[in-house]
């Protein structure tokens, strides 16, 4: 796929709302001002109703897009672990997810704009087409306007598109890229990029180049139309606010992708 150059308008997102009970990760409230989206954990990997009800109105105040971020029931692990669900527990999961933050979007009376695959459910997802096909599927019945959020590439696409879901294609300055366009598996040296100004870099060869060096030779090209951080980075605020810096320097605009009005 031949890399869109040159954008001067760009999405960054985070993972967020992923702490749990007493437990704490993240620093949402200094890394919201710097975002136009954010990824909400839905209680299976991370987050409980209490954290999902706090980031809901918290993105709300700083007028963020919301997305679901549903994930494999798998809080030891942190939903980085594959799991043998069958397609059908993958739908009910996913759907379940999805749902449940809908609801927090409704009492707060802010729309739901997008649903976003976690850790290793979205990896399995990728080289997958049972599960890539049963994350889309639930996203579409719960509302066919809402947008997959997908890495470029991928069968989660493909099945995304097959199914008639709209996609918004993401990648990640702070993760390494492999030739093929997977993202490197984080037990690999430098799969994880915790320097900012790197980062930065990375950030704008991606929006204005298209493309991306590989961590075993060669470079990825792709679409792109939003900017992932993991807010489980501990640099993620200063990441965030050296690719707002960086971005700025080039003329791009950070701001939430257009999407069709979804339901509330």
């Amino acid at each position: 796929m031949v890399g869109q150059t040159n954008r001067t308008v760009i999405d960054l997102n985070a993972d967020a709302g992923e702490s749990y009970g007493a437990w704490r990760l993240g620093d949402d409230e200094h890394l919201f001002p710097l975002l136009s989206s954010v990824n909400v954990a839905c209680g299976f990997h991370a987050g409980d109703p209490l954290t999902m009800q706090a980031t809901v109105r918290r993105a709300k105040v700083h007028g963020l897009g919301i997305g679901a971020h549903p994930s494999y029931p798998d809080l030891p692990g942190f939903g980085r672990r594959i799991l043998d669900a069958s397609p059908e527990q993958v739908y009910a999961d996913t759907l379940y997810q999805i749902s449940a933050l809908g609801g927090m979007c409704r009492a707060a009376g802010v729309p739901l704009r997008h649903v976003k695959a976690h850790g290793a459910l979205s990896t399995r997802a990728w080289t997958h087409a049972p599960t890539a096909a049963a994350i889309a599927q639930a996203t579409r019945d719960y509302d066919s306007a809402l947008p997959l959020v997908v890495l470029p590439s991928t069968l989660l696409e493909t099945e995304a598109r097959r199914l008639g879901v709209p996609v918004v294609l993401e990648t990640f300055p702070e993760r390494a890229y492999l030739k093929d366009g997977r993202l490197a598996p984080r037990s690999l040296p430098g799969s994880s990029i915790h320097d900012p100004q790197e980062a930065a870099r990375r950030a704008v060869t991606m929006v204005k180049e298209g493309r991306i060096e590989a961590l075993d030779g060669g470079f990825f090209e792709f679409e792109v139309e939003t900017l992932c951080i993991h807010g489980d980075n501990p640099s993620a605020v200063q990441i965030a606010q050296a690719i707002r810096e960086a971005l700025a320097a080039e003329g791009v605009e950070v701001r939430a992708f257009s999407v069709p009005v979804p339901r509330l």
